[in-house]
């Protein structure tokens, strides 16, 4: 069996479980393997049921760095737009005069061998220090070293300091005595308890907020809903700007203090991937186009497209965080070319997992997103000078186990 047929398999079988969780599947197969993981889920929420009580009990014990501590997370998996609200809260950190690093687990980017931390762990080796993406002046490592988002926000975030390290007290500690931080902000950290944040910025997609309302692995909830109870904001992303009474009002029932920040992704612009070139959003109105992504909820993005004017003729869907082979990106450009498109576009997320020296049959675009606060700015603004001002206030640290 060759490698790349045990990739297409492995590949396939996710795709199915995927389809199978968000009730694409309903054959006789579907339902069977729908009930086992059910069972896998009633087992996985007691994991997390406990965990969360073993901190509460101080059984567990979260460490306190000595600096200001921001989370930023999610009770779901994949699809809340989470990077663009990272980058935006740590820009704004950044311009009131603090000294930011975000840390991020670095998912899917690639870490030492198995070997290699295995001799480390018997011969009692010191361990490496946190990967650093970024030191606030240059970018250190390409996306497949520090994992998409991270290196998408080291890219962004000129100033910022940006490391990856699955231990993130470890980074924290060494983003302090390093490089003399004084902000910490955890990227996807709502589930990271051993290091205690001041404020949890818990992000809910409008337009998906729960999923089908299970916990892994039959759902999309690493946490029960009733966890919105920890939240110190909560932030609706992907909205229209149309109310959803239902959604805040399920909110409020856990969460009855919560500030509700509602924002929108907005396109800002079209780059060209290898290229110093830019694109109003005009360029798309009329244009034979074809988009291809490997994210969570690609309907958001060609649905941007769609809006835009495109006339979207072509589509291709990967798994989230999908690293493109050259023989995926023939496929693509092939299919793309005999439909007669212009060009295409990608997210940038995808698009910096492509190698730019590449040489592509057709002009390929990313897609350049931006958070835009339509609802709770003054709410924003308050959580920004809690963080940057805290002696102004009377907010008690939050307990990440509350």
């Amino acid at each position: 069996m060759s490698p790349s047929w045990l990739r297409k398999k492995f590949y396939a079988f996710e795709q199915y479980t995927i389809d199978v969780i968000l009730g694409r599947r309903e054959d006789t197969g579907a339902t069977v393997y729908g009930a086992f993981l059910q069972g896998v889920s009633f087992l996985f929420s007691g994991v997390v049921q406990l965990r969360l009580w073993l901190y509460r009990q101080r059984l567990l014990h979260d460490q306190p760095l000595g600096c200001l501590v921001v989370v930023v997370g999610n009770l779901t998996v994949g699809g809340t737009g989470k990077t663009p609200v990272v980058e935006k809260f740590a820009r704004a950190l950044a311009e009131r005069g603090r000294h930011v690093a975000i840390l991020s687990r670095g998912y899917k980017s690639k870490t030492p061998p198995f070997w290699r931390r295995a001799w480390n762990s018997l011969t009692h080796a010191e361990e490496p220090p946190p990967r650093v993406v970024s030191d606030g002046k240059r970018v250190l490592l390409d996306s497949e070293q520090a994992g998409d988002e991270p290196y998408m926000l080291a890219r962004n975030l000129p100033g910022v300091v940006v490391l990856v390290d699955k231990n993130r007290v470890k980074a924290g500690t060494y983003a302090i005595r390093r490089f003399g931080c004084d902000t910490l902000v955890l990227d996807d950290g709502f589930q990271y308890l051993p290091l205690k944040g001041r404020l949890n910025l818990l992000l809910v997609d409008k337009t998906n907020p729960f999923g089908n309302g299970h916990l892994l692995p039959r759902g999309i909830l690493r946490e029960p809903v009733k966890h919105l109870r920890r939240a110190s904001y909560v932030f609706l992303t992907k909205s229209n700007g149309q109310r959803d009474p239902e959604l805040e009002e399920l909110i409020r029932k856990h969460n009855p203090g919560v500030d509700v920040i509602e924002c929108a992704h907005r396109p800002q612009h079209l780059q060209r991937v290898g290229a110093d070139e830019r694109r109003p959003l005009s360029f798309l109105k009329g244009k034979r186009v074809g988009a291809f992504s490997g994210i969570a909820t690609p309907e958001s993005f060609e649905h941007f497209l769609r809006e835009l004017g495109a006339n979207l003729l072509y589509t291709k869907r990967f798994l989230d965080h999908y690293r493109f082979t050259q023989e995926d990106l023939d496929l693509v450009f092939g299919q793309a070319r005999a439909a007669g498109l212009e060009f295409l576009v990608t997210t940038e997320k995808d698009a910096v997992r492509l190698d730019e020296k590449l040489h592509f049959p057709l002009p390929l675009y990313y897609l350049r997103l931006e958070v835009e606060i339509i609802r709770g700015a003054a709410d924003f603004q308050e959580a920004v000078s809690r963080i940057c001002f805290p002696e102004s206030g009377n907010h008690p640290p939050m307990d990440p186990a509350k």
